[in-house]
């Protein structure tokens, strides 16, 4: 089942299962700009992460003294338990609560929604987690849209690029096989803020930046001028990824980050791991802005 809502100028869908957009379409032109989710090649379009991100260290965590098989990217991707909270003519709220099920894999009391805002031509996502629990509760959250690109039928992948907000250098993490950050980096921006992309760029998995200045990247095309630009202040991380020679690019906003390869996979260790007391409630949003 998905949900729809639209206003003069986007459209959007989004699925129940894993509260994952699924659709972005102009209300005009009819364009989509979301991946198609090709289970051929890739079988999503904007996962949903929470509580973590990415790869565990032989696949469980522990926490006190106990350990814990937290599956890749957490508990809210592909989860058929997520509810619709509410709808409204512009937006749409889905929500996971903790059960006994829930508390096998990540032994805390949580609550996590997330809503689906439109307001003129931008799609903002905001996410809200809530520690039910008596003790602090760890967690990371982040995204994971695809987009499709190239975006027209008369346009190649290598027609595209990334323009971030400000000139930047930096090197990204290397993963290692088992999809764990490890201890050795590759530069790939050179005083600059275009990375061109290419369908080899991602053939050693995704680009991992941790201390990017800019809070704000476009995927824009030097033919058609179309542009998605993605607005990530609130996330410190940001992952770009793609299936080599795949139509389509994953602009990730993330709080946290998969598990380092010399991990001792304790979750207060996890780098990026966030801390919310007993009781309290955190937030953060991007969001998702389309020109054409």
């Amino acid at each position: 089942m998905k949900y729809t809502i639209e206003n003069e100028k986007l459209l959007i869908s989004v699925n129940l299962t894993g509260a994952e957009l699924c659709q972005i379409q102009s209300v005009q032109t009819g364009k989509e700009f979301m991946w198609d989710a090709n289970p051929d090649v890739w079988a999503s379009y904007s996962p949903v992460l929470f509580p973590v991100i990415g790869a565990i260290k032989n696949g469980f965590v522990k926490y006190n003294e106990r350990e814990y098989a937290v599956p890749r990217h957490g508990i809210v991707r592909n989860n058929p338990n997520v509810k619709l909270v509410r709808k409204t003519e512009n937006s749409l709220t889905f929500g996971l609560q903790y059960d006994d099920v829930t508390l096998k894999i990540y032994p805390f009391k949580f609550e996590f929604q997330i809503t689906y805002t439109l307001y003129d031509n931008r799609i903002i996502v905001s996410h809200e987690v809530t520690n039910h629990g008596d003790e602090p509760m760890l967690f990371s959250l982040g995204g994971h849209p695809a987009f499709k690109c190239p975006l027209s039928d008369d346009e190649v992948y290598e027609d595209y690029y990334l323009e971030f907000e400000q000139v930047e250098t930096e090197s990204t993490w290397l993963l290692e096989k088992d999809g764990l950050v490890g201890n050795h980096t590759k530069p790939i921006l050179h005083n600059t803020n275009v990375l061109h992309l290419n369908g080899h760029l991602f053939d050693h998995d995704a680009l991992i930046f941790k201390t990017l200045k800019s809070t704000q990247v476009s995927l824009r095309s030097t033919k058609s001028g179309q542009v998605i630009t993605l607005h990530y202040a609130d996330f410190p991380y940001l992952g770009i990824w793609a299936k080599p020679n795949a139509n389509f690019v994953c602009i990730e906003p993330w709080l946290g980050i998969a598990d380092n390869a010399d991990s001792d996979q304790n979750l207060e260790n996890k780098e990026g791991i966030l801390n919310l007391e007993s009781k309290a409630v955190f937030k953060a949003l991007y969001s998702i802005e389309i020109s054409e």
